[in-house]
């Protein structure tokens, strides 16, 4: 990942599968399924294995960002 200047690593924001967006929450995918689940219909449906960078912003938007990530 790259990283801007004050060092704070940055959240490309493109297609992530399931386990990649729980890696960056650093929750187990179980906690994950669960914390999504209120927002499924919002989020709509993967595109094969991979969540749309359009539906990555919702899930950013609805969860926040990771902790000590920045979109800028």
């Amino acid at each position: 990942m790259k990283q801007n200047e004050s060092n704070t690593p940055k959240v490309q924001l493109k297609a992530y599968s399931f386990k990649e967006v729980a890696v960056l929450y650093e929750v187990s995918p179980r906690t994950l399924h669960t914390w999504l689940s209120p927002f499924k219909n919002e989020i709509g449906q993967k595109i094969g294995w991979y969540y749309t960078p359009k539906q990555m912003k919702i899930i950013f938007e609805k969860l926040g960002l990771p902790d000590s990530f920045d979109l800028n």
